[in-house]
């Protein structure tokens, strides 16, 4: 190489390193806007912080926001449909829990009637089959004290609801506890005449709610991690449930693909 070419070589190699060095360049300036960007942020965020300290009474915490309100609002518009068939609902609500036989996960127990390890999953639902209320527990936990737990919740969010139909599972306890809450809970029995299975007024309700739920097939067992996750995927369910109500579509169930 002869000293023209290397001259050359070195020229290369030297406006090669100046356009690099331009692009850090540009790419240092770039970071740097972004680290200015994130603490105006940051500084913004403590200021919102302080003003909400300040403002809230000492010993209080500000209320959580609402839980469910996709879920709720989804059933609200399906209420208001102007098909009458769809929106007409009477105010009496029923409430269920069967037991998940196959769940894999934590936290589980033993159903005492069924004799089943696994979780439980308790509903209530209106007269025409959708859901109101959801809750996942053990399947150790009695049906009185979710049944309990359901109709506090249910006081609470549907405030104008004053009677509720269950089965035999649930015993005084859950009656004397809807009474005090202005709900008037009535056991329906089933036929001591009819051998195995059999459809019970009130009861099938509730029972057909099941069966749209296990027409999803992530919901034919409880692979969920947790109680709440296994709830939010029961919801998506009745989400989806609806829709196709609404749409007119009919209903692709992974029994018979």
């Amino acid at each position: 190489m002869n000293i023209a070419e290397l001259l050359a070589d070195l020229q290369t190699r030297q406006d090669e390193a100046t356009a690099r060095a331009a692009e850090l360049r540009v790419r240092i300036e770039e970071l740097a806007a972004d680290l200015t960007e994130t603490e105006a942020r940051l500084t913004d965020l403590a200021t919102t912080r302080k003003i909400i300290a300040e403002i809230t009474p000492t010993g209080t915490e500000p209320e959580p926001p609402e839980t469910n309100t996709t879920y709720q609002a989804i059933v609200n518009a399906f209420n208001q449909h102007p098909d009458q068939e769809f929106r007409a609902r009477e105010l009496h609500e029923l409430l269920g829990m069967p037991t998940d036989e196959a769940s894999v996960n934590i936290p589980q127990g033993i159903d005492a009637g069924k004799k089943i390890v696994g979780r439980k999953r308790s509903t209530v639902v209106d007269t025409l089959g959708f859901l109101l209320l959801v809750t996942v527990t053990a399947a150790g936990v009695s049906d009185n004290d979710a049944g309990k737990q359901l109709l506090t919740q249910l006081a609470t969010t549907h405030p104008t609801i004053t009677k509720a139909w269950v089965d035999t599972g649930y015993k005084t306890q859950a009656i004397e506890h809807g009474a005090k809450l202005g709900i008037d809970v009535d056991v329906v029995p089933r036929n001591a005449q009819v051998k195995g299975l059999s459809v019970v007024p009130r009861r099938w309700v509730v029972e057909r709610s099941f069966g749209w739920i296990m027409l999803h097939r992530r919901l034919a067992r409880d692979y969920e991690t947790k109680p709440e996750h296994s709830e939010s995927m029961i919801r998506l369910a009745m989400i989806s449930n609806l829709a196709k109500r609404a749409t007119g579509e009919s209903t692709i169930t992974w029994h018979n693909p």
